[in-house]
């Protein structure tokens, strides 16, 4: 694992108390906003140009010149929600907020865990547009997602996305869901794919691209018979996601030269102390702060 320096405490507890209110807010309108949140993490992350560092997760989707832009209409309900969670907790960014949105829009809807790593700045301006238009093909998919630094496993394993939610005729040009449970994150996007037209469930010409690109199939087939392998790579995927664009150095949200180690060897057994740092949630190094040698929990 790479080297990553703690979150201050006090940025942690916003960023739990902010999951706890996304969740209970999802839970409370019955997940029917998990979809719009999951859209709009996607969309704020994928304008990014590896080639110059530029766009990614920054928030910049909540400016008017991006919500106006024709692949973005319907996410203004997605900036409304968030700006509920926002008003709470005003010390959030819109950056981070969007995409913590989306992973636990993710969770409340039965998919895997994701780890988040807060500390995202927010744009002061709008990105450029890199959204996928439905009607592109597998030459499409991959100049929009290796402009990102993503790979052909990450178009496929992301696609699966389309679990959650459906097709609107105003925003894509298509109507209707992609699966029988929008409102459930598995792998049955992978298992309607390969079983082709369905009456009432739409797929894009970017979804069956996924299955006449001979180096994207396999992962298709894999997905749809294997849940557990959709849920381990998605998780990955969706992490690289959401921190494109993102670097923590020099972020305010940070503490500045102290518990700056290995993840993996911060995280010591039975309570032992690893150069003040102590095991964090989301597996991330936490401040050492208990008098007694161990680290809070342990012993």
């Amino acid at each position: 694992m790479g080297r990553v320096p703690i979150v201050k405490e006090n940025y942690w507890r916003v960023i739990e108390a902010a999951r706890r209110d996304l969740h209970q807010s999802l839970v409370q309108n019955n997940n029917n906003s998990a979809p719009i949140l999951l859209r709009l993490a996607f969309h704020d992350a994928v304008n990014y140009d590896a080639s110059t560092g530029r766009g990614g997760a920054n928030g910049s989707v909540r400016f008017t010149q991006e919500l106006s832009r024709p692949p973005n209409k319907g996410i203004e309900n997605a900036v409304r929600f968030c700006e509920q969670i926002k008003r709470r907790h005003p010390d959030i960014t819109y950056a981070d907020l969007y995409q913590l949105a989306g992973i636990v829009a993710i969770e409340v809807t039965g998919g895997p865990a994701i780890d988040f790593v807060p500390g995202r700045a927010d744009a002061d301006a709008p990105d450029e547009d890199n959204i996928p238009n439905p009607r592109g093909g597998s030459d499409h998919l991959r100049n929009v997602f290796y402009r990102i630094g993503l790979n052909d496993k990450d178009i496929v394993v992301l696609s699966g996305a389309h679990a959650l939610g459906g097709a609107h005729k105003d925003r894509s040009g298509f109507e209707g869901n992609f699966t029988r449970n929008p409102l459930k994150f598995d792998n049955s996007y992978f298992v309607e794919l390969l079983r082709g037209d369905t009456p009432g469930l739409v797929k894009f010409p970017t979804d069956k691209a996924l299955l006449t690109d001979s180096r994207f199939r396999p992962f298709v087939e894999l997905y749809a018979r294997d849940q557990r392998a959709f849920f381990r790579d998605y998780a990955d995927s969706h992490k690289k996601l959401s921190e494109l664009g993102f670097n923590y150095e020099g972020s305010s949200m940070y503490e500045d030269n102290r518990c700056y180690e290995e993840v993996d060897q911060c995280a010591k057994p039975y309570g032992e102390v690893n150069d003040g740092c102590c095991p964090g949630q989301y597996g991330y190094a936490q401040p050492y702060s208990s008098g007694n040698g161990c680290c809070p929990g342990y012993c």
